[in-house]
């Protein structure tokens, strides 16, 4: 369909094949979108769709001025308990997020005009509900355009740092604490522990090894169960290959005398720099490593080497990461719709709020030694 005006044209793309051929020219339209994160990268979600999409409706919203890609917004539908369009990349993206051009028909002008025509047209019938969207982020804009019923929430909380060097970020800590720090840098290098980024004709082997170190670290203890099944490997491993070609994941090995005992996929951009997930064997701790210290180390190498915004410790609020005094950045969840379907957005922010209630009550009963043996 095409807008009123212009060389604009939208098209709805709802075909996997066809989603796979847009590679090319989104990869164009992502790296002249400044608030993209690899999570909107087309190598991410387009794996993210052959891994996890079976049975639902692809919903990829293309905005293109006489040809050139502008604008996308990546959705799905989802039916119950109400029809709603959601960002495609589910619970292990970190961020999500439309692509808007910046510097031909983004920002301000054209290309984020028309997509959010187009959205408007589609929340006739779904609400459009876009969860972890950073602060910032190209679909806030839209959302502060949007006509009709909408609700701003807040979403996960995630912890970052500044972008300098790791002598740095241990001078930002007291006395004591930066202390312990350089105790356990100067035992890392004691142990001989090898930091080799892994070279691209290498990375499928490498990730592999990383999700197989991650699932024997965690062995016998809670661990995210997404992580152990073999879509998530599949997906990581396809999505990886491609992402560190083009710039936006490595993946980096530690090693004592030549045996892999540790793995860790960064992803970055120039907004972020963020560690995404790692594997260690027992062994490392057996030999006293502190991985944290070894990890954040090595990522903030990355960020220097790519000149990147800020160092992302992505989402949660582990107490080991508060170790590192980080702010906290909290993503943002749009609930948008029209006068026709405001009762969804209604149900939506209600099952906020009753997750919300759930989880302070869950708090309280623990705080009173619920669940104690």
């Amino acid at each position: 369909m095409r807008p009123g005006g212009g060389d604009l044209s939208v098209e709805v793309c709802t075909d996997s094949v066809r989603f796979g051929e847009l590679g090319q020219e989104w990869e164009a339209l992502y790296r002249g979108s400044r608030t993209a994160t690899p999570f909107q990268s087309h190598a991410w979600l387009h794996s993210w769709w052959l891994s996890y999409g079976s049975g639902r409706g692809l919903c990829v919203v293309l905005v293109r001025d006489g040809g050139r890609l502008v604008a996308v917004a990546p959705l799905m539908r989802r039916w119950r308990p109400l029809p709603v369009l959601v960002p495609l990349g589910g619970s292990i993206s970190d961020f999500c997020d439309v692509l808007v051009d910046d510097d031909g028909g983004g920002g301000e002008g054209a290309g984020a005009r028309v997509l959010g025509d187009a959205l408007w047209r589609l929340a006739r019938t779904h609400v459009i509900d876009f969860r972890e969207a950073r602060p910032g982020s190209a679909v806030e804009r839209l959302y502060e355009r949007w006509p009709g019923p909408r609700r701003r929430l807040d979403d996960s909380l995630c912890l970052e740092l500044p972008p300098v060097p790791m002598d740095d970020i241990v001078g930002r800590l007291s006395a004591s604490r930066g202390q312990r720090a350089r105790a356990k840098m100067r035992k890392l290098d004691a142990l001989g522990i090898e930091r080799r980024v892994v070279p691209q004709n290498e990375v499928d082997g490498s990730v592999r090894r990383l999700v197989e170190l991650h699932q024997l670290q965690w062995q016998g203890r809670k661990v995210t169960t997404e992580h152990l099944r073999p879509r998530f490997s599949e997906h990581l491993t396809r999505s990886v290959s491609r992402m560190a070609r083009s710039g936006d994941a490595v993946v980096t090995e530690f090693r004592i005398d030549e045996t892999v005992l540790a793995a860790d996929l960064t992803l970055l951009s120039p907004r972020l720099v963020g560690g995404y997930l790692y594997g260690a064997h027992p062994g490392l701790r057996e030999r006293k490593a502190d991985i944290t210290t070894m990890l954040l180390r090595s990522c903030s190498e990355h960020v220097q080497e790519r000149g990147s915004g800020s160092l992302s410790l992505l989402r949660g609020d582990e107490p080991y990461k508060h170790h590192w005094r980080p702010h906290s950045v909290v993503n943002q969840r749009f609930v948008l719709a029209r006068p026709g379907t405001s009762a969804g957005l209604a149900l939506a922010v209600g099952d906020v709020k009753a997750r919300r209630l759930g989880k302070r009550a869950l708090h309280a009963w623990k705080a009173r030694g619920g669940g104690a043996s």
